[in-house]
């Protein structure tokens, strides 16, 4: 019977991922609202959203190493929150996102009970951080946008997440468990994850 109690070695492991991705989270921002603004602005906006996946990365990978309920939702919560604390141009909003984005991936593997952990369920997880993480930008800063701006800002997000998130937090997971550094972990003992 699998347990879902996380041990110390769970937590350890989230709190590293959340402190990595949260300083990656900070940089990116920067990355998006300095070249990649200046870059897709002036032709098509929406564009920029090609780079959107980094930031839904902990809400697929966490899960795929730790295999517990939660850890989507608290390392890409703890993510956000030292992005804030670095000082990220959204401020503390972004708490929100990371709770909103965490609570979408953590779905694609609650779907399956938290007993399926392959390709699949990485990319229903993306998808639905994906989808949720665009909804709120659409919301929040670009309601203003014309439809086809929206559509496109929609399908790119997402399809930048299932790719970076989805299918490179898949790979990711496969390349760490070859190292042998997974092995007190479930996703450590299957070497062959994709």
């Amino acid at each position: 019977m699998h347990s879902f109690r996380w041990r110390t070695v769970d937590i350890v492991v989230a709190s590293v991922l959340a402190a990595a991705f949260g300083v990656i989270f900070w940089a990116w921002g920067l990355l998006w609202n300095g070249p990649a603004s200046a870059v897709f602005s002036g032709f098509f906006p929406p564009a920029s959203a090609a780079i959107y996946g980094v930031w839904l990365m902990p809400a697929v990978l966490a899960p795929l190493i730790i295999r517990k309920p939660g850890a989507a939702v608290y390392t890409e919560l703890v993510a956000a929150s030292i992005s804030a604390l670095l000082g990220t141009t959204w401020g503390f909003s972004v708490l929100w996102y990371g709770l909103a984005e965490g609570l979408a991936g953590e779905l694609g593997f609650a779907a399956f009970r938290w007993r399926r952990w392959e390709l699949p369920q990485a990319l229903i997880a993306a998808l639905l951080s994906g989808a949720t993480a665009a909804v709120l930008d659409l919301t929040v800063y670009y309601a203003d946008w014309s439809f086809d701006y929206k559509v496109s800002y929609f399908a790119i997000v997402v399809a930048s997440t299932l790719v970076v998130a989805g299918l490179g937090g898949m790979l990711l997971t496969k390349a760490l468990a070859r190292t042998g550094v997974l092995d007190r972990f479930p996703s450590g003992r299957v070497r062959d994850l994709v």
